[in-house]
């Protein structure tokens, strides 16, 4: 692996990007309640938050095109309502949870201001960068990321090596499921398809380099911005198990996050806090909106006009969206994420196979299925529960929310199977 100076500056804009609302709150939360299980859910953790964004950088580095290029091959009109869906929830649901954790733990606290004023000024700061798209890897590369990164490891590692209380015991059936399906949260999977284009439009405003020199590039940073996310993550949920007996167990998941600070970095540690959560958060939601704009600017023939349109509406409906609490946007994203996140996976694993296994027929069959074998899990979202557990107790793996994993997989590998001696096309 080659790792130069742009590599490394590329991965740390990168690991900003994926580094948000979600990545701080999360985590310490689901260590929290985890307690002495805590290896294990960050373990399942791990891999939708980390591995799974990891292979949807991959996808990009070989496709090197937008994220229309990853649904393209089960149809025109697929790939559209695909991206359309995704940059919708991207700008409506993750971008607007960055403005309101900042708010609730890093300008509530301190000023005692209203959610909107801060959302606007947030927001106007974002709009400004995602105004100026060429600089971005290099400012939050250089600059934002390394302060992100100092900080947090502050946290986590004097958090680590003070003394502690012992761990509680869990509750949790099936930890390894659990912190699977609370990674979904994170948005890192949807993130990496995102901010993954983004990446790419900005290393071709650069240019100079051929596409498989791109490709060496796009993984490597791609690579040390999961170290990033793993150590990270790892230290923010074994940090929340530490302190599993030390607060009451319904405490919110920004208050343990500031409390767990305060307690490992004393009176100054909610300052550090402050610094870290509108850093982490702010490099997110500039990702976010950049890549809705990019995309929307495709659409238009590369329309100028475009990108800045969709980049003002994108920061309005974060000033709009981000006046609901950090627990609302959590619970509004569920039905979300249960119907997008499955189609997000199988696309990602599809487009990094080999090409000899993954026809347009092959793309259809598997991702049909997975949209008809998640819709249970969907249905359940939104207040169908009772009706669809029959349903999801039926399915392998049903009760986990992953019914649509184990079809998936078989009809991938029948479908080729049936290619290769008749064959279809």
């Amino acid at each position: 692996m080659k790792f130069n100076k742009e590599t490394f500056i590329t991965g740390f804009a990168l690991f900003s990007m994926f580094f948000g609302a979600g990545n701080l709150i999360l985590p310490p939360n689901l260590g929290f309640k985890a307690g002495e299980m805590w290896f294990l859910v960050t373990l399942g953790f791990i891999v939708s938050a980390v591995i799974l964004p990891l292979l949807g950088i991959f996808a990009h580095a070989k496709l090197q095109g937008t994220m229309f290029d990853f649904g393209k091959k089960v149809s025109h009109t697929f790939s559209i309502i695909y991206c359309f869906i995704v940059y919708a929830i991207s700008i409506t649901l993750p971008s607007p949870r960055t403005a309101s954790v900042t708010h609730e733990i890093a300008v509530q606290p301190f000023l005692g201001t209203n959610s909107l004023l801060t959302s606007s000024i947030y927001f106007i700061l974002v709009l400004f960068f995602v105004l100026n798209r060429s600089k971005i890897l290099d400012i939050l590369g250089k600059f934002l990321t390394p302060i992100i990164f100092i900080v947090i490891l502050s946290i986590i590692f004097i958090g680590i090596f003070t003394d502690h209380p012992t761990m509680n015991n869990s509750g949790m059936d099936v930890p390894f499921v659990k912190g699977l399906l609370e990674g979904y949260q994170t948005f890192d999977t949807i993130g990496a398809v995102v901010v993954g284009g983004v990446i790419i439009i900005s290393i071709r405003l650069k240019g100079g380099r051929s596409f498989e020199e791109n490709k060496v590039l796009i993984r490597n940073s791609g690579t040390i911005a999961g170290i990033g996310l793993f150590i990270v993550y790892a230290g923010l949920i074994w940090n929340g198990a530490l302190f599993s007996s030390s607060f009451i167990q319904e405490i919110s998941r920004t208050e343990l996050l500031s409390d767990i600070s305060s307690h490992a970095l004393g009176n100054i540690g909610s300052s550090f806090l402050a610094v870290l959560v509108s850093l982490a958060c702010f490099t997110t939601a500039v990702g976010i909106v950049t890549g809705t704009s990019d995309f929307i600017k495709g659409l238009f023939n590369q329309s100028k006009l475009a990108y800045n349109i969709t980049a003002i509406i994108g920061c309005i409906l974060g000033i709009l969206m981000g006046q609901l609490d950090v627990h609302d946007i959590i619970v509004v994203a569920i039905p979300a994420l249960m119907f997008i996140y499955p189609i997000t996976i199988i696309l990602i694993f599809l487009n990094i196979l080999p090409e000899r296994y993954t026809s347009p027929l092959v793309f259809r069959v598997v991702v049909i299925a997975t949209m008809f074998f998640s819709l249970p899990d969907f249905l359940s979202s939104v207040g169908m529960k009772t009706e669809m557990q029959p349903i999801l107790e039926m399915l392998p793996l049903g009760i986990y929310n992953l019914g649509w994993l184990l079809p998936a997989l078989s009809l991938l590998l029948i479908t080729n199977v049936l290619i290769m001696k008749k064959g279809f096309y």
